[in-house]
């Protein structure tokens, strides 16, 4: 465990607005380069260069299957650098940054449009920018879960990291088509220069070199070998899928099941971001009440009612599926600022305050890059086995891709909440 003299010093430290948006304005760079890198480039790539869907597919998935593996590796790389210094956590910091800087602008902006060439460039300059963006994430959320405090301050250092992140989400859904990928990128390096600047001068957390195990060597697995941790992860694991499948299929369930009219895309998506950002401080203010699992389960509650709802709907439901995404974003709130300040609790929990951040933080962030695969390989092929064929309007297609859009998620989200009940509340009442 970890020594009272650290956990007095980490428990007086107080998190004020001020160093709210100075440590959580990071989150709105690192979110905003995402969505581009996911979305944007693959259309980008198969419409400007000509690239084919299948050569994409196996460049991203190999990316991806790379960025997802060595984020256990960073985070160990991580825990050392907090071992040494704060001062050479932001040095590397400002190098990741740089390197995600160039590497999201050499991906856009390629020297050379021949084939094969232009695959190997892309695939190459994918594997550096995910790998700067995974050394930047791990150490904000690292030195975010250092801070330490009860709940609440958890919860509210993740939600102002989580927040900017949905509004850096917002900006980048907008800005390709209303500016250009000129002036896109320009923006992605003004938010990236602002967040480390403004990183640089937030507040410096006491559990960094404060104990005297922090130089030590440990092993990689070292978060396993905490129950607290397992079972968290189990928790965070089903109920991320469960949010990752109908992130999965919204643009199939809107074209074909809803019907919805051409260009009514952004209008579900902005209200179900937008939602989620103004939603976090909301919950925020039940965490003191309810504590932060059990406002999680909430939200896991909140969100099957919503998806039961959204089964009932059908062509022509477009503003009742508005609402749908409304609540469902309120819904993701609680997963966006509460399971990241409930690792953080089990972290200072299992006595690795102050030296294990990263390797945490390295497998959380693989486990969510996994969700997102596994949510695909789970929904897409059991969608195809049962008869749906994107733009058909056959009924039992349909209905099968209501329940895959609807449903699957419901099942996987109770499932989740009986992990969260058996596993920590009954656990830990």
């Amino acid at each position: 465990m970890s020594s009272p003299v650290l956990s007095a010093a980490v428990l007086r430290l107080r998190f004020t607005w001020r160093d709210g948006w100075r440590y959580g304005l990071m989150g709105l760079p690192l979110a905003f380069v995402a969505l581009p890198l996911y979305v944007v480039l693959p259309n980008y790539y198969a419409r400007t260069f000509g690239v084919p869907l299948a050569t994409l597919g196996a460049v991203l998935l190999g990316a991806r299957l790379f960025d997802a593996f060595i984020d256990p590796l960073l985070g160990r790389w991580s825990d050392r650098l907090f071992a040494r210094s704060l001062s050479a956590v932001l040095g590397r910091g400002a190098v990741a940054a740089l390197v995600l800087g160039l590497g999201f602008a050499l991906l856009f902006f390629p020297p050379t449009r021949q084939m094969p060439a232009l695959v190997v460039w892309a695939t190459l300059c994918l594997m550096l920018t995910y790998a700067a963006f995974s050394a930047l994430s791990v150490m904000h959320q690292s030195w975010g879960a250092m801070l330490g405090g009860d709940e609440s301050q958890r919860s509210r250092v993740v939600a102002w990291r989580e927040g900017l992140g949905l509004l850096g989400v917002i900006l980048a859904s907008v800005a390709p088509a209303a500016l250009g990928l000129p002036a896109t990128t320009a923006l992605f390096f003004i938010a990236l220069t602002g967040g480390w600047l403004a990183w640089r001068s937030a507040q410096r957390p006491r559990a960094a070199g404060a104990s005297t195990r922090a130089g030590q060597p440990y092993s990689v697995w070292l978060p396993f070998s905490r129950p607290g941790f397992r079972a968290l992860l189990a928790v965070f694991v089903v109920n991320g899928i469960a949010s990752a499948v109908p992130a999965t299929l919204i643009l199939f369930f809107v074209q074909d099941r809803l019907q919805a009219p051409a260009g009514a895309e952004p209008l579900f998506l902005g209200s179900y971001f937008l939602s989620a950002a103004l939603a976090i401080p909301l919950w925020l203010r039940l965490v003191p009440r309810l504590g932060l699992a059990h406002t999680w389960g909430l939200g896991m509650l909140l969100s099957v009612a919503v998806f039961v709802f959204a089964s009932q709907l059908g062509a022509g439901d477009s503003a009742a599926f508005v609402l749908v995404c409304v609540l469902s974003g309120v819904a993701l709130g609680t997963d966006l600022a509460l399971p990241g300040a409930l690792l953080a609790g089990t972290i200072a929990a299992s006595g690795d305050l102050g030296r294990a951040e990263g390797a945490y933080f390295g497998w959380w962030n693989f486990a969510t890059k996994l969700n997102l695969a596994l949510a695909a390989g789970i929904a897409l092929p059991a969608l195809g086995a049962l008869g749906y064929v994107p733009g058909s309007r056959d009924p039992v297609g349909l209905q099968t891709l209501s329940w895959a859009y609807c449903l699957l998620p419901c099942a996987l989200k109770l499932t989740a909440a009986s992990l969260l009940y058996f596993l920590i509340l009954r656990k830990n009442p």
